[in-house]
């Protein structure tokens, strides 16, 4: 593949940003401020430690970082010493951090020392060499012993003073969407489809350098990575919130700090709503917020828009497989399309087909097909998968919907069983796998039930041994000490037979229950 000029890709657009904004704050973080020469410099001695730590072009290099000036660094200096950014969930057990390490191959990890599983994730580490960033600034050297350097040792580095040439449809970064059971899905995006998103978003948003925003998305989600890209590459000001526990502090903040911008999930946004009296904070700065990550119920948009019926609210919609976004609602149009997830962003063609893969006609209810520079390559290592999502150039999102007349896409359900509950994406199979280990089990399965906070919640269906017995508590209990807590099923519900096809699938729509039990 011939290699092609860096201009117009990510790390030389951050290289433009730095060069033009250079005494700009860039990232604000827990009273820290870093200017974009200052994160691009840090940037540079992540790249050349890489590089003398004898990182090749094309390695794979971890990051389970929370979100922080030094995540940031750590991320774009991998890209600047030719390597592939794999950012992994800094909520996730052990097992699945381990899985995503030994499927991507990584040969270098970075490791947040506030990561609570960080002892046992040592313990069961092989043949990785470990980086240390104590992103709380806690000076905590209790686990020193396992680790190879420190980010201290990165700062020590000299600069590497080039980026390295990529080409454009060259792997940049691994995003894994699923865990444990079967096959990891590594969504592959090349730098190409990294750069045509972050454009896309950057017009229909109309950010500039004048914008500011205050992020609460984690970066190695999607939504978050898209937010980080876009705010770096316009030479806008993002200010961290890693934590909605204290929304009235996230508000005040948003308040103080007079930022123009904020994204958030379903959730986010009833939290904010449930919790917050947004009347009571000075929003007068901030242009726009955006939504994505499921949709969000016509209620809590019209709740929203009286509470704030001057800041412009845009529906998105869009997949880790599209690099982030695939839809948007325009503000101006949402009384008229209310309810619509929204038309295809600049570059991207949507189109709805039947289950023959035939383009549907306006009204009609099938498949959303997607097309652009943004659709990933594949996922990593699994090219059997992958021909199962991308056929003839166009992603199968799973989403079925229908498109007016307009070209607005209107969501009414999911072919796929990923439960999103809040921010997070959870395979059904990862649950179940836990609750069969439990001996009173005898099958199981598990679906996201609808949510006003959350979007869905996670609701098991068991089936217990004969001469056995369980409660509810103990299943929950046995989760906890397995899983994340964003895993744990909120309803769990006793059947003495759970309904199948007649070749032995579950029938997991039956089991979909609105009554939220056990809340």
């Amino acid at each position: 593949m011939e290699l092609v000029s860096n201009s117009q890709l990510l790390p030389q657009r951050f290289l433009h940003s730095a060069s033009t904004h250079g005494d700009k704050a860039a990232i604000v973080y827990r009273g820290r401020q870093l200017s974009y020469r200052e994160l691009f410099e840090t940037a540079q001695k992540v790249a050349g430690f890489l590089r003398h730590a004898g990182m090749a072009q094309g390695d794979r290099v971890a990051l389970l970082v929370q979100n922080s000036p030094e995540y940031i660094a750590a991320y774009y200096g991998v890209w600047m010493a030719g390597g592939i950014s794999v950012a992994l969930n800094t909520q996730a057990s052990v097992t699945d951090v381990l899985t995503w390490v030994r499927h991507s191959e990584a040969s270098i990890l970075f490791v947040d020392l506030a990561y609570a599983n960080i002892t046992e994730l040592f313990e069961r580490l092989i043949d990785v060499r470990v980086v240390t960033v104590d992103t709380l600034h806690t000076r905590n050297e209790a686990h020193k012993q396992y680790a190879a350097w420190n980010w201290q040792n990165v700062l020590d580095e000299t600069p590497l003073e080039r980026i390295a040439v990529c080409a454009a449809q060259a792997p940049a970064a691994i995003i894994y969407t699923s865990g444990t059971t079967g096959a990891p899905k590594g969504v592959t995006l090349s730098h190409a489809n990294l750069t045509a998103n972050t454009a896309s978003i950057i017009e229909y948003l109309e950010l500039s350098a004048r914008d500011s925003i205050m992020n609460v998305l984690p970066f190695f989600y999607s939504y978050g990575n898209s937010v980080l890209h876009t705010h770096l590459t316009a030479g806008g000001t993002i200010f961290l919130e890693n934590s909605l526990a204290y929304p009235h502090q996230v508000m005040d903040a948003m308040a103080r700090a007079c930022v123009t911008g904020f994204a958030g999930v379903p959730s986010t946004f009833a939290l904010l709503m449930n919790r917050v009296d947004l009347h009571a904070y000075d929003l007068s700065s901030v242009r726009y917020m955006t939504q994505a990550g499921g949709s969000m119920p016509v209620t809590h948009i019209e709740r929203l828009r009286a509470a704030i019926p001057k800041i412009k609210l845009i529906v998105m919609y869009g997949q880790t497989e599209a690099t982030a976004r695939l839809a948007y609602l325009p503000p101006e149009r949402l009384d008229e399309k209310l309810g619509s997830a929204g038309k295809a962003i600049p570059g991207v063609c949507l189109e709805i087909r039947d289950e023959q893969g035939l383009k549907l006609g306006a009204g009609e209810k099938g498949e959303i097909y997607a097309r652009g520079d943004n659709i990933m390559l594949g996922y990593w290592r699994n090219a059997e998968v992958t021909q199962t999502v991308i056929v003839g150039g166009w992603l199968r999102t799973g989403d079925l919907a229908y498109m007016d007349g307009d070209g607005y896409i209107f969501i009414h359900g999911r072919s796929s069983e990923i439960i999103k509950t809040g921010a997070f994406r959870v395979s059904p199979l990862e649950i179940e796998e836990v609750i069969l280990e439990m001996p009173e089990i005898a099958e199981v399965a598990a679906v996201g039930v609808a949510d006003d906070i959350l979007g869905e919640v996670i609701k098991v269906a068991v089936v217990v041994k004969s001469n056995c017995s369980i409660e509810q508590r103990a299943i929950q209990a046995y989760c906890r000490r397995r899983l994340p807590a964003y895993k744990v099923p909120k309803i769990v519900e006793f059947r003495d037979a759970l309904p199948k096809t007649a070749t032995g699938k579950v029938r997991r729509a039956l089991l979909v229950n609105k009554q939220k039990e056990g809340l």
